[in-house]
């Protein structure tokens, strides 16, 4: 598993020390064993999940510029795709992890205790954590991983975005269709296009790399409920 992903992260520029090789080694320990008490994750096979969870994690350093001490909320994370191995790979990071599954969080407070990694754990829904106003556009950037279309998941992210952040979205083969679908939606929110890549992880599957400059505030409509946003989206 971790031959794979070294050989992975060269191609990015990246490289492992002895602690992240541990980090990584752990996480995928941890991975595997809470898997079998609970729903984590589809994808098992030691080289699969170095590609298609760590390493695709590892991708948004690729294409993303990230200060040092930057402020990252990972929203749904789930098993902490991509935050973890964001936070592995540069520790300087201040990480918020924040999921609406308390066992998920569970799951993600023995890894941060194992990995001895710092990050703090929100149990909240995406909605919700939008307009609390100790987290309300407090982050440099705000990212998910799969989590929903791309004119819903912008509801979702950007009100957690500071004026002059980014929202860093990670999405499959449609990235580009969803971001077109979407761009009503970003000008609503005080969002802007900054870019858009569409590449292939080294197992062949597509994946696009969305990010958005928050050009002004939020209005204070948003987020909505979360009925309004899944049963009428922004256009």
């Amino acid at each position: 598993m971790i031959k794979t992903l070294i050989n992975a992260l060269e191609g990015i520029d990246k490289t492992l020390n002895e602690k992240q090789i541990k980090q990584f080694q752990d996480y995928y320990s941890l991975l595997i064993e809470w898997n079998e008490k609970m729903n984590l994750t589809a994808i098992t096979e030691p080289k699969e999940v170095a590609i298609k969870h760590f390493f695709d994690s590892a991708t948004f350093l690729k294409y993303v510029k990230v200060k040092k001490g930057a402020k990252i909320i990972d929203v749904g994370t789930g098993a902490g795709f991509p935050g973890i191995p964001l936070k592995i790979l540069q520790p300087d990071i201040e990480l918020t992890l924040l999921d609406s599954l308390n066992k998920r969080l569970n799951f993600l407070n023995e890894v941060c205790n194992v990995l001895d990694i710092k990050a703090e754990i929100i149990h909240k829904r995406a909605e919700d954590g939008g307009r609390q106003v100790d987290l309300r556009e407090k982050f440099d950037i705000a990212t998910s991983r799969a989590v929903a279309n791309m004119n819903t998941l912008c509801e979702y992210l950007m009100p957690y975005v500071k004026v002059g952040g980014n929202m860093v979205a990670m999405k499959g083969r449609n990235g580009k269709d969803e971001l077109t679908s979407a761009k009503g939606a970003i000008a609503k929110l005080g969002g802007r296009i900054n870019f858009c890549n569409e590449f292939a992880l080294p197992t062949g599957d597509e994946r696009t790399i969305i990010v958005l400059d928050k050009v002004k505030p939020c209005p204070k409509t948003y987020p909505r409920q979360s009925a309004k946003i899944k049963n009428n989206p922004l256009q």
